[in-house]
């Protein structure tokens, strides 16, 4: 048994042993599933008592645990019939329902440990020995509808993380201290540069400290996808529901979709760019020597997510993508996605995310359009380029969009969590005849249909900004922070000499501002350090301005100790560590 597996399955079996703790302490609660998640895992219970749980409850709940770990009690697998099924979990309306939903030929199992047997198919450690006691924690409580429909019973699932040795759990537990410090919504409150308006979910209002980081993303991005061939566009935001059903999202993803209503007829704002970029290719006649057609669209989409699911600017429903589709022939494939790989470890390296690039291929899923050939010509096609690039992937089984597979890039932060973000997309569904009929003349001049590669580096911007505040702990690289130096007078006396300097700066593109108000020097570094975590502060007084010189202190001084520098040679310093992007001060 593979590492990870052993470790689900220590986490599966103390999840058992969280709800026989909780079943003792509560008793009458009504339990239904308790598997086993990235990290830990959860229970999902009904307190039908007085009582009902709360994290107060928390270390009482795992004294008990350990008292039941300590007993060293083996995990009993027993095959039952579904008779003795329903007479042993009769109280357990849950199970009941559960054990009623099975085949009547499918085989039974329970798993007992001491007094608790639960209904389960395992596997299970052979006995409680094997978690250590000092190896779990109960995290936080979440509320959880039964089988995930708002309209059953609404369940109390309590979260534990749980690992194979203290010292791991130790690890994460800092992981998870450090993760709070670094959250983008305080470090956003910090740094002045977004909020969320609770009357508006999903929605970011962004400041001009946030927007000065975003559009320097924003113009990035543009200049790296237009010195790969790219071409930009722009698509409508509101489109009508003719077109979203020709392409196969009004059917597939309408629950999404916000949608409005103009002289009796139906739009939606669009959830996603691309049939935009097919209607584009299909106002004139095309050649097979116009492809590969890249059309590149920092598009604002809405999607109409679960206002429970939203998070800060990591998740929203009002949001852009540093979007493309790569319109080419079947042939044109395997180089296409090749390019794409280049660029896309390109960008990710100058945000310092150029090791363990994981890359995960999913396939076609249960809820998919166009025929089982299709789909295995673009799964082999995009598998093939994909080796091609020399990477290589893991399978996730019916992950693919509704229209084709894909490839999806995660990339790993400063404290080990991964992000997915980039993908590129295999599509012989929305140019088809029976949907947006895009077509090309072939060298045999007939008319063909081609290919729509649906492909984005960083993904949602708010969503990558999100992972770079957390990932940077708000000190961005000099070329993308908001404000990239601080001049700093040591008295008013030189007040005229920091906003010289400032000016100076500025008429070179650096971002920049003097501090010329009364607070003392020490106050406004401090400020400038911990409010603003601004790369570099030029302090200036007599020596400085007779020298036409500048006193530089870097952010991170430990590193880097403070140095002074003629303005000329700062200014030729700042704009090479600017226009290089290099991932660091």
């Amino acid at each position: 048994m593979a590492l990870d597996e052993h470790l689900q399955t220590i986490r599966h079996s103390c999840a058992h042993v969280m709800a026989q703790a909780v079943l003792k302490l509560f008793p009458g609660t009504k339990i239904a599933i308790g598997p086993a998640i990235d990290n830990g895992f959860y229970y999902d219970f009904e307190f039908t008592g007085d009582k009902k749980i709360s994290e107060a409850d928390f270390a009482d709940v795992e004294k008990e645990m350990r008292k039941i770990l300590a007993g060293n009690h083996d995990f009993i697998r027993k095959e039952v019939s579904k008779a003795e099924a329903l007479e042993i979990f009769k109280d357990q309306s849950y199970k009941v329902e559960l054990i009623n939903e099975l085949p009547d030929n499918e085989t039974i199992t329970t798993y007992t440990q001491d007094t608790f047997t639960d209904l389960c198919r395992g596997p299970h450690v052979a006995n409680t020995k094997e978690i250590n006691q000092q190896s779990f924690k109960l995290m936080k409580i979440a509320g959880a509808y039964w089988k995930g429909d708002i309209n059953r019973t609404m369940l109390t699932r309590v979260y534990a993380v749980c690992f194979a040795k203290p010292n791991d759990l130790k690890d994460y537990l800092t992981m998870l201290e450090e993760a709070d410090k670094r959250d983008h919504r305080k470090i956003g409150t910090q740094l002045d540069l977004f909020h969320i308006d609770d009357e508006d979910p999903g929605q970011i209002f962004w400041h001009p400290n946030g927007w000065s980081m975003y559009v320097t993303l924003q113009d990035y991005m543009r200049q790296k996808v237009l010195a790969d061939g790219y071409m930009e566009v722009n698509t409508p935001t509101v489109m009508p529901r003719t077109l979203w059903e020709r392409s196969g999202h009004w059917g597939h993803y309408q629950k999404n979709m916000f949608v409005t209503e103009s002289e009796k007829r139906l739009f939606a704002i669009k959830p996603m760019n691309c049939p935009g970029a097919l209607e584009i290719f299909n106002t004139r006649t095309r050649s097979y020597k116009d492809l590969p057609m890249r059309l590149a669209e920092f598009g604002h989409c809405a999607r109409n997510e679960p206002s429970g699911s939203l998070h800060g600017i990591m998740r929203v429903r009002g949001f852009v993508q540093d979007d493309a589709h790569i319109i080419c022939t079947e042939e044109q494939i395997g180089a296409e996605v090749t390019k794409f790989c280049a660029l896309l470890k390109d960008v990710y390296k100058d945000f310092g995310f150029d090791k363990n690039l994981l890359v995960k291929f999913s396939t076609r899923p249960e809820d998919h359009v166009g025929s089982e050939e299709d789909w295995d010509r673009a799964e082999a096609a995009l598998a093939d380029a994909c080796h091609n690039a020399g990477l290589e992937y893991e399978i996730q089984p019916g992950e693919g969009a509704f229209y084709g597979p894909k490839l999806e890039f995660t990339l790993i932060d400063a404290l080990g969590r991964q992000w997915q973000c980039g993908t590129i997309q295999a599509d012989f569904q929305l140019p088809s005849a029976e949907r947006l009929n895009a077509q090309y003349i072939g060298k045999d001049n007939e008319k063909h249909h081609p290919v729509m590669l649906h492909r984005a580096v960083l993904g949602s911007l708010e969503r990558f900004m999100g992972i770079l505040i957390e990932n940077y702990a708000g000190a961005m690289p000099a070329w993308l922070h908001f404000e990239q130096a601080a001049v700093v007078p040591v008295s008013p006396d030189f007040n005229d000499y920091a906003e010289k300097v400032a000016d100076e700066l500025k008429s070179v593109g650096i971002r920049v501002k003097a501090y010329t108000d009364d607070d003392n020097m020490k106050s406004k570094i401090k400020y400038i350090s911990s409010e603003h975590r601004t790369p570099y502060i030029l302090v200036v007084g007599e020596k400085e301005k007779s020298e036409n010189a500048v006193c530089v202190r870097f952010r991170y001084s430990s590193g880097l100790p403070q140095k002074t520098m003629s303005l000329a040679e700062f200014k030729e310093y700042i704009l090479d560590k600017v226009n290089s992007h290099f991932n660091g001060i």
